[in-house]
């Protein structure tokens, strides 16, 4: 079924020397318009891979994206993105960052009109007080929410979040979690975020995509979480099917790591096979 954001038969492959390194092959997604996708797997299996494909900021090799039925090629401002460093520039305050993409976005409209945006969505994530501090005098914290609300004053078709939380102290993590939840339930913004932590996937998911190690990384399972929107922490960590989800999610990365080690071992007995062999030819 065609969805309103479509992955199809996605790959990336890289040029080495060595030859050309598959990272990520034959990935297939489609997301309802408003739905919130986490991307969850171990380091180094393409996850950030797939999101900098949606976000045109790296080649697709095979395959391809459709946002809101545009097949995409290249950056735009119908997808917002945040990463794990909110890559502000330091010496404009919070409101100059977020007019950067503002003015860019609504050109016609007047000085006043795109203050006001950009103003709207930084008292959202809770700097209404701060639109004038240089982001060098910002916590780290305070220069993720500015991240979130530049993304989000661009209107985009779709959010694509890289471990957004990620150098945040716990406290300041859960508390920009249901910001964004907030926000997001309000603007039904479909949205793909990379995490690593599985709680934090199953609260803030409509639903987890596992992916399997890479090279030649894919689509491994598909969680659909049944929490009821507007989320709430402790009901969902009261759900009878909260830690049946966890330990379903911790089993298939598990997996993966058993699958990684046998392969390993396998390369290596291989390599030792070969390296005997090429010393008993020299006997």
């Amino acid at each position: 079924m065609a969805g309103y954001v479509e992955m199809y038969r996605l790959g990336k492959t890289y040029d080495t020397p060595n030859g050309p390194a598959v990272i990520v092959e034959e990935f297939n997604l489609n997301m309802r318009q408003g739905e919130y996708v986490c991307l969850l797997g171990h380091s180094g299996c393409g996850k950030s891979t797939v999101l900098t494909m949606a976000a045109g900021l790296n080649s697709i090799t095979t395959g391809g994206i459709v946002v809101a039925n545009h097949e995409i090629d290249g950056p735009g401002p119908d997808r917002g993105v945040v990463f794990q460093s909110p890559c502000l520039m330091p010496w404009m305050t919070a409101m100059e960052n977020v007019l950067l993409g503002v003015n860019q976005v609504y050109p016609h409209g007047t000085k006043s009109q795109r203050h006001d945006i950009a103003a709207y969505y930084l008292t959202l994530v809770g700097l209404g007080s701060s639109l004038d501090t240089r982001a060098a005098s910002l916590s780290q914290g305070m220069q993720q929410r500015v991240g979130i609300a530049r993304a989000f004053a661009l209107k985009p078709n779709m959010l694509l979040l890289d471990e957004p939380f990620g150098m945040l102290d716990s406290l300041t993590r859960m508390e920009l979690q249901e910001i964004l939840l907030e926000i997001l339930v309000r603007d039904k913004v479909t949205t793909m975020m990379i995490t690593h932590d599985v709680d934090e996937a199953l609260f803030m998911s409509d639903k987890v995509v596992m992916m399997t190690n890479g090279p030649r990384a894919r689509v491994g399972k598909v969680f659909e979480i049944p929490f009821d929107r507007p989320r709430v922490r402790a009901e969902v960590l009261d759900h009878p099917e909260y830690y049946n989800l966890r330990g379903d999610m911790i089993q298939f990365l598990e997996d993966q790591d058993h699958k990684k080690l046998k392969a390993d071992a396998e390369k290596l007995a291989a390599k030792k096979k070969a390296e005997a062999e090429q010393l008993a030819v020299g006997v």
